[in-house]
């Protein structure tokens, strides 16, 4: 169950009662009534279990160790981004303001720190052509000139998905080491890597049109330009804008975790960017949209109450609703789902998953009805994930190049005892 009574809570705190309602004034516990009975309260189980994790003053240090890897502690030090009293910051820029006009490569620019001589070198090298974009260092007209480059590559009949993990895997197989290389060889490439994952999930087709000739109509373009193309949606490309620029980074999720442990390797920056998406597939990360459909399906042929009730009664993450960081809403749901019209089937759910679960929507939720609102393909909701995010996990591999360590935890073994010698 999502929520907790009164004696569930205090047998798992071990705290009077007095403490358990002061964590609950001062926001750190979510409480709303019970159904049965408006006089007793009931509370967040998560909010719940985090408190007990903390409520014996400083932990242990195995415990510590052994929670590393989840919400709460963490794992490694980064200047990229991070989730500060209800916002999300990109280098200490609120991302939610940063979506009112900047473009996905004026985010690039900001998480890669580009030095402003070389920001000023874009005019100068974007007509340059592909083999001097390798040595341009500026964000956009670098990512420009790789896709009139054609470093996409197509896939056919293929998914979007097919077509960027193809497309990373081929570069993954013939790019050089990112360690030992100067920072500016890195953010061209960076650029160039970033490109080709867009043009790949885009359907760019490598450039060429369908008779085999170069298209004129995709290269040099913005990135959110190029998806909105793609789609048939130019009318809607501020709020793809939007969308992608919300979704650039956001700590240090299990994507981008994937994409450090890679790069700390000496791996090249393709092979850390193939890392994060096949990671991102997962149905608790990336492929939360693709539950919320099956979410959607199930609200319409049952209604919203009952199938948030079924969804809970599975133990299931309800998918597209709560976020770990932000107790009080993702602010990035906010942040893109003012730009949107009401879409009832969403709507429904929404108030069911509060009422029943207590949980907001969150960016997975924002970015489906973005696709319902604006009749993008099914896969919209991942190809804005994962293209968005590219920027991001690239920022986090340079980071790592830097910092030159291996990251390498070590295992708290829960096996057999050791065996007898000679027993095999």
């Amino acid at each position: 169950m999502v929520w907790m009574t009164t004696a569930e809570a205090l047998e798992v705190l071990n705290v009077r009662p007095q403490t358990l309602y002061a964590n609950v004034s001062r926001g750190k516990i979510r409480a709303k009534p019970d159904g049965e009975d408006p006089r007793r309260s009931l509370y967040h189980r998560d909010d719940v279990l985090r408190m007990a994790r903390r409520a014996n003053g400083r932990r242990k240090v195995d415990v510590v160790s052994s929670e590393a890897m989840q919400y709460g502690d963490p794992v490694l030090p980064s200047a990229i981004s991070t989730a500060w009293d209800g916002r999300l910051l990109y280098r200490g820029h609120d991302a939610a303001t940063l979506a009112d006009s900047a473009s996905l490569e004026d985010i690039a620019t900001l998480l890669w720190q580009c030095p402003a001589d070389e920001v000023a070198s874009q005019a100068a090298s974007q007509a340059a052509g592909a083999a001097e974009a390798a040595e341009a260092t500026g964000v956009a007209e670098a990512a420009s000139a790789a896709g009139a480059a054609g470093l996409a590559v197509a896939t056919g009949n293929g998914s979007a998905l097919a077509a960027g993990l193809l497309a990373l895997a081929r570069r993954s197989a013939s790019d050089p080491p990112s360690l030992g290389r100067a920072p500016s060889t890195l953010r061209a490439e960076a650029a160039d890597v970033l490109a080709t994952l867009a043009c790949a999930m885009a359907g760019d087709n490598d450039g060429r049109n369908a008779s085999g000739g170069r298209s004129s109509g995709g290269a040099g373009l913005p990135i959110s330009r190029r998806l909105a193309r793609a789609w048939g949606a130019e009318a809607h490309e501020d709020l793809i804008r939007r969308a992608l620029v919300l979704m650039a980074d956001n700590e240090l999720n299990a994507s981008t975790f994937a994409t450090r442990v890679a790069i700390s390797t000496g791996a090249s920056l393709a092979a850390g960017v193939l890392a994060g998406l096949t990671t991102l597939t997962g149905p608790l990360h990336g492929g939360a949209a693709r539950q919320f459909t099956d979410l959607l399906a199930h609200a319409q042929a049952n209604g919203a109450s009952q199938a948030v009730r079924d969804w809970l009664a599975s133990d299931r993450p309800l998918p597209a609703f709560g976020h770990p960081l932000y107790r009080d809403g993702d602010p990035r749901a906010k942040a893109l789902l003012k730009h949107l019209p009401k879409v009832a089937s969403h709507e429904e759910l929404a108030v069911a998953a509060e009422q029943q679960a207590g949980e907001l929507p969150n960016i997975d939720y924002a970015l489906s009805t973005l696709t319902a609102a604006c009749g993008l393909p099914p896969d919209a909701p991942f190809i804005l994930f994962a293209v968005g995010r590219c920027a991001g996990w690239l920022a986090h591999a340079l980071e790592q190049v830097q910092a030159n360590r291996l990251i390498r935890p070590r295992a708290r073994y829960t096996g057999p005892a050791p065996v007898n010698a000679g027993i095999y």
